[in-house]
């Protein structure tokens, strides 16, 4: 099967189910696993060269809705009548289905059934550890600086802090993602801040961007230090690398309750 994916989250899904070796191009920042660096690249997922993905003759194109702008990949495949799978999954449950529907298409329903038995017994080790939490900590994501966004209730962070024994700050705003503000933030007074700026590497966030932010040194978060900067592949993509993220968040806000999670 000739399979495309143009998003980094259906490339892992792929790759989780057994399909790299059909994976006959990607986009630019789909980054895992590293051996798929030689497959040719169609743009980045906002701006996907259509017709150059066209020229690759397709069986299957893995499309996505998880960030704003990618609309117009769905109507560009569906316009040129190419075969695509739209995604857009918000919870650990809609990756789980994810990955059942991309099973089905692709013949791969005995992996998909070991790949879930693996990701729901992770997900029911941590459900049954945050439920004796009694007061979850709160939790500040940063998703962009300027403007800030942050993810709100109907999103996989808001899940995955409850998961790691935390409370999203922003987990009464009925949206996936909130453009909001500083003064907002402040008000909140989050215990502890992460910053995961999306497409950003670790190496270039700074916690200096948030400590020069006014009064930012009155947080609770900052006076106990407690701003963590966290790998964006690891908690802004859809897919069933969340769990790697929620292993090392829930160790980093409660090391005495969790598992050390694995390298």
């Amino acid at each position: 099967m000739r399979l495309i994916s143009i998003c980094p989250s259906n490339t892992e899904l792929a790759v989780y189910l057994g399909l790299k070796d059909d994976l006959v191009a990607l986009d630019d920042f789909s980054d895992w696993p590293l051996d798929l660096n030689h497959l040719p690249r169609l743009g980045p997922d906002l701006s996907i060269n259509m017709d150059l993905l066209e020229s690759y003759q397709p069986d299957l194109v893995l499309a996505s809705l998880s960030v704003p702008g990618m609309e117009k990949n769905v109507v560009e495949l569906e316009a040129r009548k190419i075969p695509h799978i739209v995604f857009n999954p918000q919870s650990f449950q809609d990756i789980a289905n994810n990955l059942e529907t991309l099973g089905k298409a692709t013949g791969k329903e005995v992996e998909t059934r070991e790949v879930l038995k693996k990701y729901n017994h992770t997900l029911n080790t941590y459900r049954s550890i945050s439920a004796n939490i009694q007061q979850p900590t709160t939790v500040y994501f940063e998703w962009w600086p300027n403007p800030i966004f942050t993810p709100g209730k109907i999103n996989w962070l808001t899940e995955l802090s409850e998961l790691a024994g935390a409370k999203n700050i922003f987990d009464d705003i009925e949206l996936a993602s909130v453009q909001t503000n500083w003064e907002d933030v402040f008000s909140r007074n989050p215990e502890h801040i992460c910053l995961s700026w999306v497409g950003v590497k670790q190496s270039k966030m700074k916690p200096s961007h948030v400590l020069k932010r006014k009064n930012a040194h009155d947080l609770q978060a900052i006076k106990n230090g407690h701003i963590h900067l966290l790998e964006e592949s690891l908690f802004c993509r859809p897919s069933p690398r969340l769990l790697s993220g929620l292993q090392k968040l829930a160790h980093l806000l409660h090391p005495n309750l969790y598992p050390t999670p694995k390298e």
